[in-house]
């Protein structure tokens, strides 16, 4: 006889991956409880550009994020540290939104079908079976001390707590990496996604639907370091860079402060872990020079929901066929994506190969765009 349980399924993290479940599952008639620790609207350290091909599913799920407001992105501007540029169309094309709009439209939409619960997850505990049919799990949070599932979605970000609770690998090693992103008010063609390089990082600029610039860049610890603060850090660092130079010279920014993130890591995550399903960047986090980490967050949600309400019978009786599926089929789809943003990660940081890559790319232009589809997908549908 199966345990009798609260949820089908608890969310833990109300990003976009955990958002996009939660609409999907719900549905489907899939009992879901979304955790989240800060109530909406916030604002998060995104690039907060989207590509395309999830506009599609995005529409599929009752969201359309152009009547938000969203930017249409049709060109990228790439530039490398001494500010050579090139620039080329967008095959697919995106848009760009805030996480402040996207994630509150996706909760809205959501809490009409799945349970949210604002609060902290401090414990997850698997209670295991012999044959797997009657397990289930319990979370615990600062409120409820004892709330069960049938299954556990991970979708708590970059870096969390819980992967400290988890004892997952990657949370043990200090990264090299941190992320700074604001909103500015700044003239620049709403069209373009730009990509501007310099030492130890690079940093994106595009506009937000409410005409603002988000600039989001991600910097070696050890160069911000020599400088006394962020603001010192963008103009006598990054401003290196002719490009930024002039950006950070003549905006003006909006947020009270900038947002920031430390140990910002790279390192390879399990998509399935202790019988937990991770999506997003709990699975796996793209270099944000790719510019597809929030539609690569949604795309994942996509395939687990799809596999899930596809074989939900089979899943009660055997836990370990879902996770194999859905591990591989993460695997296919992101495993390639992962690996050539890294590629892409260390040529950039390299200023000769940089250079010499843009120089390569101006004489033969076909070759931005080929790059760009190696991190990205075909349309959702």
């Amino acid at each position: 006889m199966n345990a009798v349980v609260d949820f089908d399924i608890i969310i833990i993290g109300g990003g976009l991956a955990g958002l996009t479940a939660a609409n999907h599952l719900s549905s489907h008639n899939v009992k879901v409880l979304l955790i989240e620790k800060q109530r909406y609207p916030h604002h998060k350290v995104c690039g907060e550009y989207v590509s395309n091909e999830v506009l599609p599913y995005l529409k599929k799920l009752g969201l359309d994020p152009i009547e938000l407001g969203a930017v249409p992105i049709s060109t990228f501007k790439l530039t490398d540290t001494s500010g050579t540029a090139i620039e080329t169309s967008l095959a697919l094309g995106g848009f760009g939104i805030s996480r402040y709009q996207l994630d509150l439209a996706l909760y809205n939409k959501a809490k009409e079908k799945a349970n949210v619960l604002f609060d902290t997850v401090e414990r997850v505990l698997f209670n295991e079976k012999t044959d797997f049919k009657d397990s289930f799990f319990k979370v615990g949070t600062q409120s409820q001390k004892n709330i069960t599932a049938n299954n556990i979605i991970g979708s708590f970000g970059k870096r969390s707590n819980l992967d400290k609770i988890l004892n997952r690998n990657f949370i043990e090693n200090k990264t090299p990496w941190m992320a700074v992103k604001a909103h500015y008010r700044y003239e620049m063609l709403n069209s373009q996604v730009e990509l501007h390089n310099f030492k130890g990082g690079y940093c994106g600029l595009s506009k937000v639907e409410t005409g603002a610039v988000n600039a989001c860049y991600l910097a070696k610890i050890d160069e911000f370091k020599k400088f006394k603060n962020i603001d010192t850090f963008q103009k006598e660092h990054l401003s290196r860079n002719k490009h930024l130079k002039k950006f950070f010279n003549n905006s003006e920014i909006i947020f009270e402060k900038p947002l920031t993130i430390s140990q910002v890591s790279f390192q390879k995550k399990e998509a399935v872990l202790n019988h937990m399903f991770m999506l997003g960047d709990s699975a796996g986090l793209i270099h944000p020079l790719c510019g597809n980490g929030m539609a690569m967050a949604i795309h994942s949600a996509k395939i687990f929901s799809e596999l899930f309400i596809a074989n939900q019978d089979v899943a009660k009786l055997n836990r370990s066929l879902l996770e194999q599926l859905y591990t591989e089929q993460w695997n296919n789809t992101f495993q390639s994506r992962l690996k050539t943003g890294g590629f892409i990660q260390r040529l950039l940081l390299n200023d000769t190969a940089a250079s010499i890559g843009l120089k390569v790319a101006k004489v033969i232009p076909s070759i931005i765009p080929l790059v760009i589809k190696r991190t990205h997908g075909n349309p959702l549908v």
